[in-house]
């Protein structure tokens, strides 16, 4: 009975303990369950977990996003030539990792180092030797290889890629393309790439010239489009399309753009002055048909940018010299102190304890005051702003915006300034000394002489369109202040100018064109020293010419400036005239291809068209065709399609195949330009006009030409 008893007692525990566990579990589960349905409670409220929006996650899974990337609009010339375009440069990488395979098994890494190093050395700038090097890097995944694997172009990529080699990738990068390179580079301006902070995604940002200055316009906003992958309906998608940047027409024109550039690079390269800048001007608008400086660079290859990063046109000012003396003399002609018979003591002046000298120091005797404009004399200048008197000569000052910037369209522009506290500070000021301006300034008092004392803005941009071709904006002409002086008094600041390079006693010699209606103005401005003074010795000057054509109706201005010249040769007059008279002349032609009667034509494209089918086709635009080497087809012509020419005029193509000689006789500095863009072969000009002789005969092989001896001649 007793052992019954324990038995039953053990039971009895037994059960009891099963009873509690079951309750601790059962009160264990219904917590569990609580907190689940808490937790779905929670869900289904806030639908967030960890900060993460389940229902965005949710179609994030079942929907598709993609960035619609807007384009950068494009720059061009007054006729709609490209000056700058949006593209993409390419980075060239390899993978080196075997575990790279792709899903249908096959190797995405370098699997023949030796032949992808051979192949890739035909296009990059590496031999195989230094190629192999990259590819023979131990423990990493993918290499690159320096600076002659990146910005490669669109070209290069394909080249590259049909050498179909394993392992051999790309990224890509928005690029800025500027087609012609030395072109107006400091004013166009160029782009930088800026990466998004939050997406990483790159833009173009303009950071120079006129890219900067109207980057918002120039600046696309992107799209994006959203596709949900459990819809059959596409009212379930969400598109917005990308908006493309506003397209900028610039005043520039090409041809005279291009012909500039190449003048100015042949004295930048034989004179070597520290500074060089011109400007051409129609008068009556306003509106800048060339303007260049150097130093400058190439906005292409970014060569020369590291030490001319400085548009000196706009943001730099300068003592303009006896250019000045233009605005002078309309002021004292117009408040009636300009007797020109009247006669006066040339060669010194004291005033203010110091003594005002002509630049011949002796001057000329007693002249009478006519003379005294061709003659360039600053005793005789100074004794005009004498008898204007202070007060009145600085309201012409005032009239004329000396000291107020021009607004001209292109970031940092200096407003130049006045000294002007004593008689000697105010005297000096009549001949350009003492007072600071920049380039734009002048060109907007040089258009008084174009709009009977009126003037005009200066204007490097014509029109803004939308990317569909709607004009946005126009540009007009915009008068600057009231009209400073009379019809009347343009007329014989036209007849000084005139005597400048005519009269046997004028400056302005070196400038006549035999046949041209032209008048001048030449400046020799001394360079104020950082020590106060002025520098000294013969090379430390400013030297400059300003011209007008026509004289009867004068409407296109030219303007140059040259700074401190390493080498003189025979003299500044002699250097500024060899990019003057050419460009004066050049000038004119384009004066008479605006009349009606001179047609101008857009080059058609020619590349990859048989020689007979291109021919007929530059015909029906009439245009004459020149063609280099014996090819079949052409592979290349020396302007793009949709360039404009004069009808009539030639283009270079070049065909391939065996490359000769042509005759050049009569070719222009342009054509050279076409010839050694389509050849490689370099050409040394001298001299000025069209070709009259050439160091090679015509008919002559090209192959081991590397540079071509030519001179020109008026």
């Amino acid at each position: 009975m007793k052992k019954q008893s324990n038995s039953t007692k053990n039971t009895a525990k037994a059960h009891s303990y099963r009873f509690t566990v079951g309750r601790i579990l059962q009160i264990i589960v219904a917590l569990v369950f609580l907190v689940f349905i808490g937790r779905f409670i929670y869900l289904g409220l806030s639908k967030t977990v960890n900060g993460v929006d389940l229902s965005k996650r949710t179609k994030s899974l079942y929907s598709t996003s993609e960035t619609l990337t807007a384009s950068r609009g494009t720059i061009y010339d007054r006729s709609g030539s490209v000056v700058a375009e949006d593209t993409n440069l390419y980075t060239i990488y390899a993978i080196l990792d075997k575990s790279s395979i792709n899903y249908k098994n096959k190797p995405e890494y370098v699997v023949d180092k030796e032949k992808t190093a051979e192949k890739l050395s035909t296009v990059l700038s590496l031999s195989k030797k230094q190629i192999l090097k990259y590819l023979s890097k131990k423990n990493v995944y993918q290499v690159q290889f320096g600076t002659a694997g990146s910005n490669l172009t669109l070209d290069q990529k394909k080249k590259i890629q049909k050498m179909n080699l394993p392992g051999i990738k790309f990224t890509e990068t928005p690029s800025r393309l500027y087609p012609n390179g030395v072109f107006a580079s400091n004013l166009v301006g160029l782009t930088s790439t800026q990466s998004d902070k939050k997406t990483g995604d790159q833009s173009l940002v303009g950071v120079m010239g006129i890219e900067a200055y109207f980057n918002n316009e120039l600046t696309g906003k992107d799209g994006y489009k959203i596709t949900s992958a459990s819809s059959t309906s596409s009212k379930n998608n969400v598109y917005k399309p990308a908006q493309n940047g506003n397209n900028v027409y610039l005043t520039l024109d090409s041809q005279l753009q291009s012909f500039l550039e190449t003048q100015m690079s042949a004295i930048k390269s034989k004179y070597q002055p520290k500074k060089l800048t011109a400007v051409v001007e129609d008068m009556k608008t306003g509106q800048i048909l060339a303007a260049s400086q150097r130093p400058t660079f190439n906005a292409q290859t970014r060569k020369g940018l590291s030490n001319s990063y400085r548009d000196v046109l706009t943001q730099d000012s300068y003592e303009p010299g006896s250019v000045f003396k233009i605005l002078t003399l309309s002021a004292a002609i117009e408040t009636g102190n300009y007797q020109p018979n009247s006669y006066y003591r040339s060669g010194s002046l004291t005033l203010g304890g110091s003594t005002i000298h002509d630049w011949n120091n002796s001057g000329w005797g007693s002249i009478p005051f006519w003379q005294a404009f061709p003659r360039s004399s600053n005793v005789g200048f100074a004794l005009l702003e004498r008898k204007i008197g202070a007060k009145k000569w600085k309201e012409y000052l005032k009239k004329y915006h000396i000291g107020q910037k021009s607004g001209i369209t292109l970031p940092g522009e200096q407003a130049g300034s006045i000294s002007f506290s004593g008689s000697l500070d105010q005297a000096v000021t009549s001949f350009g000394q003492g007072v600071n301006v920049n380039v734009w300034q002048m060109m907007q008092a040089f258009s008084t002489l174009g709009n009977n004392g009126q003037m005009v803005k200066p204007q490097l941009v014509k029109k803004i369109t939308d990317a569909d071709g709607k004009t946005v904006k126009s540009y007009q002409v915009q008068k600057v202040g009231s009209q400073i002086y009379s019809a009347a008094t343009r007329k014989t600041i036209v007849q000084e100018m005139k005597r400048v390079m005519n009269a046997n006693y004028g400056t302005g010699h070196a400038y006549k064109i035999s046949g041209l209606d032209i008048g001048v103005k030449t400046g020799t401005a001394q360079i104020a020293s950082k020590n106060g003074g002025y520098l000294s010795g013969d090379k430390n000057y400013i030297f400059s010419v300003v011209g007008i054509y026509p004289t009867k109706n004068p409407r296109y201005c030219v303007y140059i400036t040259m700074q401190q010249p390493k080498y003189l040769g025979k003299g500044a007059e002699v250097i500024l005239s060899s990019i003057f008279k050419p460009l004066m002349k050049r000038v004119a032609l384009y004066a008479q291809n605006q009349s009606s009667d001179v047609k101008v034509v857009k080059v058609p494209s020619l590349t990859g068209k048989t020689i007979s089918k291109a021919k007929a086709e530059a015909s029906a635009s009439g245009i004459e065709l020149e063609v280099l080497g014996s090819g079949k087809k052409v592979i290349a012509q020396g302007l793009s399609s949709g360039e404009t020419l004069i009808k009539g005029n030639k283009l270079l193509v070049n065909t391939g195949g065996t490359l000769t000689m042509p005759d050049m006789t009569g070719w222009t500095s342009n054509y050279l330009e076409e010839f050694t863009k389509l050849t490689g072969i370099k050409i040394s000009q001298s001299g000025s006009g069209t070709v009259s002789s050439q160091s090679l005969k015509a008919g002559s092989s090209l192959k081991s030409a590397k540079t071509i001896k030519i001179k020109l001649k008026e």
